[in-house]
């Protein structure tokens, strides 16, 4: 069987801190609810560009659905928080920054900001939720629901135009997904930025373990040097006693089936785990050229519809990009505004600029 292993690391991490004033804490709630009502007053559904400390941040109208009246983020965190909150502060790190820096450099980059706004750790951090991910190029795929075998009751797979896109394992504490991650992010979370890491946009396959809570403190896991410590041992585990990848046989006894090529590679990669601390360079720019590739794509799109359009209003049956270009650059410049365009423009810079596209 051909395949390639291309890349691991964390794709999601969610923890718990419990957070204290110093000597004079300097985030002001009183203002940052304030803040918010000014928003939902002026009915703004967009987030606001604040400054807390030495981080930028988006801060949001409202609070979240776990009870916390407070909602900031930026491209690294999304942080959820409340002054009579226990735990205090949930922070979500995101995909993007922990495919790029090592997990400790965020932690303490996290750290480093509550200290900015006067603030320390009471106690140490608790993670809740945990996504390793190991990524494969897969040209072909040989096996199904049934080369699986897994401790787990419960079992999906989900299919497009007749092909197996995911397989899913088990619920709640351990999950496994074993999934064809370009259509996902075609059609789901636009991480396009995963392709330059991959240096391809095809036939790539994720496995991806989501642990949560519960599981993680089995093994002594809970804050995140404990994690970056027993990562491999974490993963070692998941994948020989709850769910492996087998080569189909006649034995009625599934667990005697050879195991898969492609899960005897997925052992030895986690092997390798322990001590790695992959930092991958990132560059903005490379994000925003593959958007604006992107948002191409969608105004050519909206450019035939112009074309098809004069097509229908002049019955002439030959059109051309460029006059379809100009029809629509005629119609814009009528809605446009020039006394809010820098305003506007400055207001999605800071957006973009903080991860929300």
């Amino acid at each position: 069987m051909a395949f390639k292993f291309l890349l691991s690391c964390f794709d999601t991490i969610e923890c718990a801190y419990y957070l204290i004033p110093l000597d004079q804490a300097r985030l002001d709630f009183v203002d940052l609810a304030s803040q918010k009502e000014a928003l939902i007053k002026a009915k703004i559904n967009k987030p606001k560009p604040i400054k807390l400390g030495c981080e930028d941040f988006l801060l949001a109208s409202h609070g979240t659905s776990s009870g916390y009246p407070f909602l900031i983020e930026n491209d690294v965190f999304i942080i959820q928080f409340g002054e009579f909150n226990r735990p205090n502060f949930f922070v979500k790190f995101r995909s993007i920054a922990l495919w790029h820096n090592s997990l400790l450099d965020l932690h303490q980059r996290f750290l480093n900001w509550a200290a900015s706004v006067g603030l320390m750790q009471a106690q140490p951090e608790r993670l809740s939720r945990v996504d390793y991910a190991l990524d494969y190029h897969l040209p072909v795929v040989d096996f199904d629901e049934d080369s699986f075998v897994s401790r787990s009751t419960k079992d999906s797979q989900f299919r497009k135009d007749g092909k197996v896109q995911t397989f899913k394992f088990g619920t709640e504490n351990v999950v496994l997904r074993v999934y064809n991650k370009v259509d996902e992010i075609n059609e789901q979370s636009q991480k396009s930025w995963l392709f330059k890491l991959w240096g391809m946009d095809q036939d790539v396959w994720r496995i991806e373990w989501q642990v949560r809570k519960d599981q993680l403190r089995k093994i002594g896991i809970s804050s995140m040097q404990s994690l970056d410590e027993r990562q491999a041992d974490l993963l070692r585990l998941l994948s020989t006693n709850h769910t492996t990848l087998r080569v189909k046989a006649d034995d009625s006894n599934r667990s005697r089936w050879d195991m898969h090529p492609l899960w005897l590679d997925l052992l030895t990669q986690i092997n390798q785990l322990q001590g790695l601390g992959v930092k991958r360079e990132h560059k903005p720019l490379d994000m925003y050229d593959e958007r604006l590739t992107r948002i191409a794509m969608s105004v050519y799109g909206y450019v035939k519809r112009v074309a098809a359009i004069d097509v229908l209003y002049s019955g002439n049956q030959k059109s051309y990009m460029d006059e379809a270009f100009q029809h629509l650059f005629n119609i814009v410049s009528e809605i446009h505004d020039p006394l809010t365009w820098q305003q506007e423009v400055d207001r999605r810079a800071n957006e973009m600029r903080l991860g929300e596209w």
